[in-house]
């Protein structure tokens, strides 16, 4: 009974919160309409990209895709320094049950589709709907696929961190020399904008998704490792 009077007060109180934000909302102001229809106008010319929103989230907005990037690499130590487990925790003859051979074999097709589609993703950011992040999550997929397959698997944190560590430290150096280079931070244009509408254009945008692609699929196939870890030593 306790337990539905706390559900419901929690309810309640989310709902409160949203009604008085509902309350305080206003029509976008003239500015943000202004702001709009500049990026609208000027961002393919400007940045060179036909995706508008990679023009819009990778350079007009670098710091705000900094800060994210910031808050996935921080969730993933979070997690790995809370579901860290101890050597003398770890049992070797543990045992797991046999998984279904159309799983397992299935996977061994699907796992390299998955991890083109991802690829493909952030490499073409700049091009079609994606970018780093949803190219970076579909990779993670397909790790998370191979454990379900496998779930004896290991993520080796040492390929993990290593891919994480160089894809971030590319990603603040692009930053910089667009910074340096050009008009700001994550600035493209540091590198020759190519012809519109081409693999080879938006200047130094695709490898700014491709990094992150990644980095952000580095950090949540360490997320996805240290869970599945961490479960199968408290189950054995």
């Amino acid at each position: 009974m306790i337990k539905k009077i706390l559900i419901i007060g929690l309810l309640a109180g989310v709902g409160l919160i949203f009604f008085n934000l509902l309350q305080v909302y206003h029509v976008p102001t003239e500015l943000n309409n202004k702001l709009g229809a500049y990026y609208a106008e000027n961002a393919a010319t400007q940045v060179g990209a036909a995706n508008i929103i990679s023009a819009i989230v990778v350079t007009y907005r670098g710091f705000d895709t900094l800060g994210e990037v910031t808050i996935l690499f921080l969730a993933a130590s979070i997690i790995s320094f809370v579901l860290k487990v101890r050597k003398e925790d770890i049992v070797s003859d543990r045992f797991t049950s046999p998984n279904s051979e159309i799983l397992i074999y299935s996977s061994q097709i699907i796992v390299p589709v998955i991890f083109l589609v991802g690829i493909y993703i952030f490499i073409n950011g700049h091009l079609t709907p994606g970018g780093g992040f949803q190219g970076g999550a579909v990779i993670a997929s397909g790790v998370l696929l191979m454990m379900l397959a496998n779930p004896s698997m290991k993520v080796s944190h040492n390929l993990v961190a290593f891919v994480e560590s160089i894809s971030g430290i590319a990603f603040v150096v692009l930053g910089v020399l667009g910074l340096v280079l050009a008009g700001g931070f994550l600035d493209n244009r540091f590198l020759p904008l190519g012809e519109f509408g081409t693999m080879l254009s938006a200047g130094a945008l695709p490898l700014i998704y491709i990094f992150i692609g990644l980095k952000v699929g580095a950090e949540l196939s360490n997320i996805i490792g240290t869970i599945s870890y961490n479960q199968n030593e408290k189950n054995s």
